[in-house]
């Protein structure tokens, strides 16, 4: 076997692909990183970086021998956890998207800490796609066709996407009679997601795509368009999850009977290695309980 620090030096220098990263997370010196991997390449006989001035690459070798690696020290870690999830308390970090965890995860989340006091959640709200390779993230909620490699990703539950609305734009100024009605409504659309929305609505109305070519407001984020429909400042297209609360609480409502189911869906996804560990599963119970007994809007 080739020495246990060697392995770790150049898993971390891998990942990083920079040996100054590697000495900071281990908490060594640059030289020592260094020094570690030569001895790893002399044992093993091969090269595994491409040492060029201002940069750091894997060679053939080393884009084969990484992934195996990484996986070893992955299951270290995920094997320590097991261990010691029965005897401490145990730490569980989602990642997720801001609106969603703003619009439903957070509202619900006490009903968990209260069916599972011995579990500590984390919730690393973010736009961006969390890689669960690497052990800092427990678990995702997803929104999408659930082909993610690597991952295990369990069905949560559907979408539907329509128009939603403040109460008192129905009967305003400009009152929401007819679908058509929309043209003199300013629409509230997500930058790269709901302005589609609003064309695939439209179409499935019936309603040429030029109501949507109208005054609007872009937001980047979901929850930003919906509480400016709240306030009454125009209507968004809603998804079932994101307003489902604000519809039952009437801050929202649907000035328009239409329905159109997506193709996606949200999806709880983890690691292949932990998917049958403690608090997943007790996460995994947890959403399909929540899921299947929420009220209706």
């Amino acid at each position: 076997m080739p020495s246990f620090n060697g392995l770790k030096a150049f898993e971390c220098a891998a990942r990083h692909m920079s040996f100054t990263k590697a000495a900071e997370e281990l908490n060594v010196t640059q030289t020592a990183i260094s020094h570690q991997i030569r001895r790893l390449e002399k044992e093993l006989g091969i090269k595994l970086f491409i040492r060029q001035k201002n940069s750091l690459a894997l060679t053939t070798e080393g884009h084969i021998y990484f992934p195996r690696i990484c996986a070893a020290f992955n299951e270290f870690r995920y094997s320590t956890e097991i261990l010691l999830e029965n005897c401490n308390k145990s730490v569980l970090t989602i990642s997720t998207l801001v609106s969603f965890a703003s619009k439903w995860l957070l509202p619900r989340l006490a009903s968990f800490q209260q069916a599972y006091p011995d579990i500590d959640i984390r919730v690393n709200a973010s736009t961006d796609l969390a890689d669960l390779r690497w052990g800092n993230i427990d678990a995702a909620i997803r929104y999408g066709r659930g082909k993610w490699a690597g991952v295990h990703a369990h069905w949560l539950m559907g979408d539907e996407i329509f128009p939603v609305c403040s109460p008192a734009l129905l009967n305003g100024d400009r009152p929401l009679n007819r679908q058509e009605d929309l043209l003199h409504h300013t629409l509230l659309q997500v930058s790269g997601l709901t302005g589609n929305d609003w064309n695939q609505w439209l179409e499935a109305a019936g309603l040429p795509r030029t109501l949507a070519d109208g005054p609007r407001l872009t937001f980047d984020l979901a929850m930003m368009a919906i509480q400016t429909a709240i306030d009454g400042r125009g209507i968004c297209i809603g998804r079932t999850a994101y307003v489902e609360d604000d519809l039952r609480a009437g801050r929202l409502v649907r000035p328009f009977a239409l329905s159109l189911p997506t193709e996606h869906g949200f999806y709880l996804v983890t690691p292949l290695e932990t998917t049958h560990t403690k608090k997943i599963i007790a996460l995994r119970t947890w959403l399909e309980e929540t899921i299947r007994t929420r009220p209706q809007p």
